[in-house]
């Protein structure tokens, strides 16, 4: 799937030269154009598929009466990406399905997005971002970092609150916990470890 029309890339962080790019669109497409969308698309598809680097891609709309299409397409690197997002194909690609498309929003991912990405809200025209995921290690220590004091926390209050815990099930208490803690984990501690320490997850 071909990428979007040109944002402001020069923005955004650039990715290793040698780390494979997954490039993810939602395009609003007029439902009047259905079956000329889809022949765009297609078209799309296979002229991408004729560059170097070009590792595969896939495409789904969000509904039967939706006029959202989802995209995902993949090149082995940066520097190959961009050799098909700078081609004269692409361009006139572009060029022929500029009626069909009413809006777009592009992101650029190098690796497998979780709780380190903040959530995309809107739809903006022309908007290209480059998302790279802090190493696994960094995550795995964040998480720590969040979960070892709320769970702490926990522990302390229902053992000195609550004399009957202690003759809970060792499988009840887990159940209770992990049922109160996964949500508060979720919604609020996460988020806020993650946004103290974006620099130096980011850090490269």
């Amino acid at each position: 799937m071909p990428p979007e029309e040109s944002g402001n890339d020069a923005l955004a962080p650039q990715a290793p030269p040698s780390v494979p790019i997954t490039v993810s669109i939602t395009r609003t497409v007029d439902p009047a154009h259905i079956p000329d969308a889809t022949r765009w698309v297609q078209s799309g598809v296979n002229l991408a598929n004729q560059y170097p680097g070009f590792l595969g891609s896939g495409w789904v709309r969000a509904s039967a009466d939706s006029w959202d299409w989802h995209m995902l397409y993949r090149f082995s690197n940066v520097t190959l990406l961009e050799a098909w997002e700078t081609s004269a194909d692409r361009i006139e690609w572009l060029a022929g399905g500029s009626h069909l498309v009413l809006a777009a929003r592009t992101e650029r991912r190098t690796g497998i997005e979780g709780w380190f990405d903040p959530p995309a809200e809107t739809v903006d025209t022309d908007l290209i971002l480059l998302v790279r995921s802090p190493p696994r290690w960094k995550q795995a220590v964040s998480i720590w970092l969040g979960f070892f004091p709320v769970n702490l926390a926990f522990t302390l209050l229902v053992t000195l609150t609550l004399p009957a815990w202690a003759e809970l099930a060792t499988s009840l208490k887990v159940l209770i916990t992990t049922s109160i803690l996964t949500p508060i984990m979720a919604y609020w501690v996460l988020p806020a470890v993650t946004r103290l320490l974006r620099p130096w997850l980011n850090r490269s």
